[in-house]
């Protein structure tokens, strides 16, 4: 930075490091690592030279091992030596471990844009008001027409036009009393046949081989 009379200035600029995790997490391990031995001496020995209080963390089953260090430098400079590097015929992969930093020990609830994934919402939106069902149309008096027809007689409801055709309501006849009962004609034919009967499937004798 150069003033106005000439001089030169060296300029300053605040540099703030991001915060890295103390830990690693080993990949790609040899199995025999999990077992107590002279293999995991060696193994840990790689990194105690980085980090004497060095503390490790075996996890069999996801085949990872964590090791924590007393400080994101140590970490860093362990993982800058060993990444990629051959431990015993297996190339180690080497990873920071993710940490969570949650501000308050209680659960937070998810953010405002959030919650409208959640079915049913956690909490309603600003300025949200529940609407009341309107109420229901009745055409009365579609129902005064209807109930002064009498049985087959018809209401034109619409009259027909060139594009549109009519709409008519017709009144359902009533049953004949008179007709005799489906009981008494000897013609079986108008009755429905009955449904055919489901035969199980015979299961196979058994020969005893």
């Amino acid at each position: 930075m150069q003033r106005e009379n000439g001089t030169n200035e060296e300029a300053t600029v605040d540099v703030k490091f991001t915060e890295l995790p103390n830990a690693l997490i080993a990949c790609k391990v040899p199995e025999d690592l999990y077992e107590e031995g002279a293999l995991r001496v060696n193994f840990e020995s790689l990194f105690r030279s980085f980090d004497p209080e060095v503390q490790f963390q075996y996890f069999k089953s996801f085949r990872r091992v964590r090791i924590s260090f007393s400080d994101a430098l140590a970490a860093a400079e362990a993982r800058l030596r060993l990444h990629k590097s051959d431990f015993h015929g297996k190339e180690m992969r080497l990873y920071f471990a993710q940490s969570v930093h949650i501000g308050s020990p209680r659960l937070e609830p998810p953010k405002p844009e959030k919650q409208f994934l959640i079915s049913p919402p956690a909490s309603p939106p600003v300025g949200w008001e529940q609407s009341h069902d309107p109420t229901p149309v009745i055409n009365y008096d579609l129902l005064c027409a209807i109930a002064k027809l009498g049985p087959g007689e018809k209401y034109e409801i619409h009259t027909a036009t060139p594009t549109t055709p009519s709409v008519v309501v017709h009144v359902c006849d009533d049953g004949d009393s008179s007709a005799p009962d489906d009981c008494d004609h000897d013609d079986d034919s108008s009755r429905p046949s009955p449904r055919p009967k489901i035969v199980q499937t015979r299961r196979p004798d058994f020969t005893n081989q």
